[in-house]
C-alpha cells in the first residue's frame, strides 16, 4: 500500500477491526511534524487534513509536498484529505494536485442539490482513485446554534440511505450532536440515531466531525456505533497557540525554532491521545485522555 493512500483503504481496515482513524488538521510545518511524530510513536495510520483556509495560507503545492514528505517519515499509510470543501472547483484542484481524499460539504444545500454536487465530485475523484466524503444533516459551529437548534439539523437514517445510494460516497459525515469549535456545555450524542444510520449504510464508513472536546468515553461509544473517522482541529490549534503565547510571554528569545518546540510537543501529546482513543476504542484507560 502506498504511504499516501485513499482514505477509504484506511477506513475499511478500521471497519474490519472495529476501530476508527484519527483525522488531524494541520496548519503549518510544526503541527504536521507533531502529527507525524504522534503517528510514528504509536505505529498508527492517520488522516492528515487541511481546510480551505489552510490551502489559502500555504498553497496546494506546498501542502501536498509537505504531506508527501511526512508520509515518507510515517511508518504506516496515511491519507491527505480536504476537510469541508465548499465547492466543486476546490475539490477538483485538490484532486489534481495530489490529495488522496476530499470532502465536499453540501450540507447547507437542499437534499437534491447536495446529492447532485456530491455525486459530481465523486465521479471526478473516483476516476482519479481519490476517496470522497459527503455530509448529510449539518454539523454547525458551537457559536452558531444551541443544542436544541442543532437537533433540527440531525441526519436521518432514511435520508442517509438515499444519499449514499445517490452519491456513491466513500464516507458519510453525520450530524448526531457534535459541533465545531469549543463546547459551551455537555456534549450530547444521539447514539440511537447513529446506530440506525449505521444499520442502513453498513457498507459506508461514518464520520464524526467536532471531535475536539468530546470525552474519550463518548468517542469510544460512537466508534462502537459505527464511527470510523473522527475529526480533530480545535484542540490542536488551541494547544499550539497557548504554548506559543506562553513561550513569548516568558522569554525575549527570538529564535522561532526554540519558541515552537514546546508547541510541537503540546500538539503531539494531544494527537497521541486522539490516536490512542480511535485505535484502541475498548481501552477504558483512555477515559481521561481526551
Amino acid at each position: 500500500m502506498p504511504k499516501l493512500c485513499p482514505s477509504r483503504l484506511l477506513l475499511d481496515t478500521a471497519t474490519r477491526e472495529g476501530k476508527a482513524i484519527a483525522a488531524l488538521n494541520f496548519y503549518n510545518a510544526e503541527t504536521l511534524l507533531a502529527h507525524a511524530r504522534a503517528a510514528n510513536g504509536l505505529n498508527a495510520s492517520i488522516i492528515l487534513q487541511t481546510t480551505e483556509s489552510t490551502i489559502n495560507y500555504l498553497g496546494l503545492r506546498m501542502i501536498v509536498a509537505m504531506a508527501n514528505a511526512a508520509a515518507d517519515e510515517i511508518e504506516q499509510p496515511v491519507a491527505l484529505h480536504l476537510d469541508h470543501g465548499s465547492n466543486y472547483d476546490l475539490a477538483a484542484r485538490c484532486v489534481e494536485h495530489g490529495y488522496t481524499s476530499v470532502m465536499i460539504d453540501g450540507s447547507k444545500l437542499s437534499f437534491a442539490d447536495n446529492c447532485a454536487l456530491t455525486r459530481r465530485v465523486a465521479d471526478l475523484a473516483h476516476s482519479a482513485g481519490v476517496s470522497v466524503e459527503g455530509e448529510l444533516g449539518h454539523v454547525a459551529q458551537n457559536n452558531e446554534t444551541t443544542a436544541d437548534a442543532r437537533a433540527g439539523l440531525f441526519t436521518t437514517a432514511d435520508d442517509a440511505a438515499h444519499f449514499v445510494s445517490e452519491t456513491d460516497v466513500d464516507a458519510l459525515a453525520v450530524a448526531v450532536g457534535t459541533a465545531h469549535g469549543f463546547y459551551k456545555g455537555a456534549v450530547e450524542i444521539d447514539f440511537e440515531r447513529l446506530k440506525q444510520i449505521n444499520v442502513v449504510v453498513a457498507s459506508t464508513p461514518l464520520v464524526l466531525h467536532g471531535g475536539s472536546g468530546v470525552s474519550a468515553e463518548l468517542l469510544r461509544k460512537a466508534i462502537s456505533c459505527g464511527i470510523r473517522k473522527v475529526n480533530f482541529g480545535t484542540e490542536l490549534k488551541n494547544a499550539f497557540t497557548q504554548s506559543v503565547k506562553a513561550s513569548l510571554s516568558s522569554s525575549d528569545d527570538i529564535d522561532l525554532r526554540r519558541t515552537f518546540l514546546p508547541a510541537i510537543s503540546a500538539v503531539e501529546e494531544i494527537s497521541r491521545s486522539k490516536i490512542r482513543i480511535c485505535s484502541n476504542p475498548t481501552d477504558e484507560r483512555q477515559a481521561s485522555s481526551s
